[in-house]
C-alpha cells in the first residue's frame, strides 16, 4: 500500500504503499491480466466468512491438513491496551528513516503508537483510528508484523488473511485503509528498494466507498513490467457490507508449479483477482515474490490514491474524524512442497449480462455528443471516436451521471483487439495523466488493459490501466493512470488488450480525459 513517491495515481488499482510508490505504467507490453478460474483457497474456514457488525470476535481459523499456521493474532488484549511489541512494531511519524516523506504517497497523517490511534478494544479486535485535532492536523496508526519471513517455499504456498471491518465515516473523502505486505528486504533500508522487493495490496479502500482493490507491485518505478507506480491491480470493486461487518481478505502466493507461479486474491473465499508469473519477466517476479514478507495494517488520510478517485485534494474540511478500521484476526499460513490443499465450495456463477446487438463499425462514432472535443484536458465522450477496429456498440450509458456537456452514450463491452481512434487531440503544453470512466460486468477472473497509443495503433503504449469486473455493466468507476508526458497534437488510440480465454468483453467506456500535468 505504500509506495515511495507519489507520481500519480492510476488506478483503481492501488497505489503502491512504500516510499516511492504511486502507480504509473506507461508500458506493459500488452501483457494482460488474464484471470483464471478460482483455485482452492486452503482455509475452508474462511470461505464465505463474514461477520455482522457488533458481533463477537471470531477465532482464527485453524490451518487445514497439509498447512501450518506460521503466525496468528486474534487481538484479545484488554480494552485500551496496545499491541504486543514482541509480535508487532509501530511505524511512527511520516516516513521510514531515509525513506520518502508522507510515506511516499502524499498522505497527510502522522503515525503514532498512542492508544488514542491504535488499541485493542477488549472484545477481540485491533482498532486503528485516524483523528483530526483542533488545528486540523491528523494522526493515525500503522503497524507491521515483527516477523518478515512469511514465505511460500519452492513447490509450496503462502496465505495471508485477515478479517476486518472497513472504516465507515459519515464523510470519507481521503480515508485510505489498507491491509498489505512488503518483501522482507524493504525493512532494513526503509523501502528505498521499492518496488523491486514486491508489494501485495490485499485490501485497500478509499474515500469511504465500501469498495476494495487488490494490487501487485514489482520491478522499477516509474513504469516497468508492473506499470508503476500503479501496479497490476483489480481496480476498485464493489464490497457490499464491508463497512458494517467483518469480511475476510486473503492472498495466496502459489509456487506449486515453480515455472508458472501465481498470486490469487480473495474476498470471503471468492477469488477476485489473479496475477500470473507469465505477466512479468521471470527475474522480476522472483525478486518480488520468492522470499519472505511482513504484513501491515494502517489507515492513511489523503494521498494520491484517494485524490485520484475523488478528483480532488483530500482530506477536506468535511472529512469525518475518528472512523476506525477494526481487525478481528490476522493469520499467515504456509504449505510446504507436496502439502494438500482444501477445495473451497464453488462460488455461484452470476447470470451473465446479455450482450447487446452489435452496431456495425462505421467511419466514425455517433458524433451525437456535445463534447466531441479535441482538447485533451476536457471530458471526451467515448462515442466521439473517428475510427474503430472490430465491431463496437454505442448505447446509452445506463446508471452513470454525466459531467456537464458529455452526452449519455457509452462504447459498450469492448474486448481484446478493439481500438478506438480520436483524431487531432491537442495536449497543449503537456499532460501526464489519463482518466477514464469505465464499467465492467466481466465474468470472474476476466480482465484486460486499456492502453493509450499515439498516432498509430501499432506503436508502443504511453500508458495503460488494468480493469476487471466493477460490479456490473452499469457500475461506473473513474480510473486514473499515468502516461508519458505528452505535448502537441496527436491522434489518440485507446487499444483493448486482454489474454482472457475465449476473448470475452471486459470493459465499457463512457468518457475519457487527459488532465494537465
Amino acid at each position: 500500500m505504500r509506495r515511495p513517491t507519489p507520481p500519480r495515481p492510476s488506478l483503481p488499482p492501488s497505489p503502491g504503499r512504500y516510499p516511492g510508490s504511486r502507480h504509473r505504467r506507461p508500458r506493459l507490453s500488452r501483457r494482460t491480466v488474464a484471470l483464471f478460474t478460482a483455485m482452492a483457497l486452503p482455509l475452508a474456514g474462511l470461505l464465505g466468512l463474514s461477520v455482522a457488525a457488533g458481533s463477537a470476535s471470531a477465532a482464527v481459523p485453524p490451518a487445514p491438513a497439509g498447512w501450518t499456521t506460521a503466525f496468528s493474532d486474534d487481538f484479545n488484549g484488554a480494552a485500551g491496551t496496545g499491541l504486543n511489541t514482541a509480535d508487532w512494531l509501530y511505524d511512527t511519524g511520516t516516513n521510514y528513516p531515509g525513506g520518502a516523506g508522507n510515506w511516499g504517497t502524499g498522505e497527510v497523517e502522522s503515525e503514532t503508537s498512542s492508544t488514542a490511534n491504535v488499541y485493542q478494544d477488549g472484545s477481540g479486535h485491533l482498532v486503528i483510528k485516524p483523528i483530526r485535532d483542533a488545528a486540523g492536523n491528523w494522526t493515525s496508526g500503522r503497524v507491521e508484523t515483527q516477523r518478515t519471513d512469511f514465505a511460500a517455499p519452492a513447490g509450496g504456498e503462502l496465505e495471508l488473511s485477515a478479517s476486518l471491518e472497513q472504516p465507515n465515516p459519515a464523510s470519507g473523502t481521503g480515508y485510505w485503509p489498507a491491509f498489505w505486505a512488503l518483501g522482507a528486504a524493504a525493512r532494513p533500508v526503509g523501502a528505498t528498494n521499492w518496488p523491486s522487493i514486491g508489494e501485495l495490496d490485499i485490501m485497500e479502500d478509499v474515500n469511504g466507498l465500501s469498495q476494495h482493490s487488490t494490487t501487485f507491485h514489482c520491478g522499477v518505478d516509474p513504469g516497468g513490467p508492473c506499470n508503476e507506480t500503479t501496479g497490476i491491480g483489480s481496480g476498485l470493486q464493489a464490497c457490499s457490507g464491508c463497512q458494517t461487518g467483518y469480511h475476510t481478505y486473503s492472498v495466496i502466493l502459489d509456487r506449486t508449479d515453480t515455472a508458472a507461479e501465481q498470486l490469487r486474491f480473495y474476498l470471503d473465499g471468492a477469488q477476485t483477482f489473479t496475477v500470473n508469473e507469465s505477466q512479468v519477466p521471470t527475474a522480476t517476479w522472483q525478486a518480488a515474490v520468492d522470499h519472505g514478507f511482513f504484513a501491515i495494517f494502517n489507515v492513511a488520510i489523503g494521498g494520491a490514491y484517494p485524490n485520484a478517485i475523488c478528483g480532488c485534494g483530500s482530506p477536506t474540511a468535511a472529512t469525518s474524524s475518528g472512523a476506525a478500521m477494526s481487525v478481528d484476526w490476522f493469520a499467515a499460513y504456509e504449505k510446504p512442497a507436496g502439502g494438500s490443499s482444501t477445495t473451497p465450495t464453488p462460488t455461484p456463477t452470476p447470470t451473465p449480462t446479455p450482450t447487446p446487438t452489435p452496431t456495425p463499425t462505421g467511419a466514425g462514432g455517433s458524433g451525437g455528443g456535445t463534447l466531441c472535443t479535441t482538447t485533451a484536458t476536457a471530458s471526451l465522450s467515448a462515442d466521439c471516436y473517428s475510427a474503430a477496429q472490430g465491431t463496437v456498440t454505442v448505447q446509452a450509458a445506463t446508471g452513470d451521471t454525466d459531467p456537464s456537456g458529455v452526452d449519455g452514450n457509452q462504447v459498450a463491452q469492448l474486448h481484446n483487439g478493439n481500438w478506438l481512434k480520436y483524431s487531432g487531440v491537442n495536449f497543449g503544453s503537456g499532460s501526464s495523466q489519463f482518466q477514464a470512466r469505465v464499467a465492467s460486468g466481466a465474468a470472474g477472473g476476466v480482465s484486460g488493459l486499456v492502453e493509450v497509443v499515439l498516432d498509430n495503433p501499432a506503436n508502443a503504449p504511453i500508458g495503460s490501466f488494468a480493469v476487471g469486473n466493477t460490479g456490473g455493466w452499469s457500475s461506473w468507476q473513474t480510473v486514473p493512470a499515468n502516461i508519458a508526458t505528452t505535448t502537441g497534437t496527436h491522434d489518440v488510440y485507446l487499444v483493448m488488450s486482454s489474454a482472457a480465454p475465449g476473448n470475452p468483453p471486459y470493459v465499457s467506456l463512457h468518457y475519457v480525459s487527459f488532465p494537465a500535468h
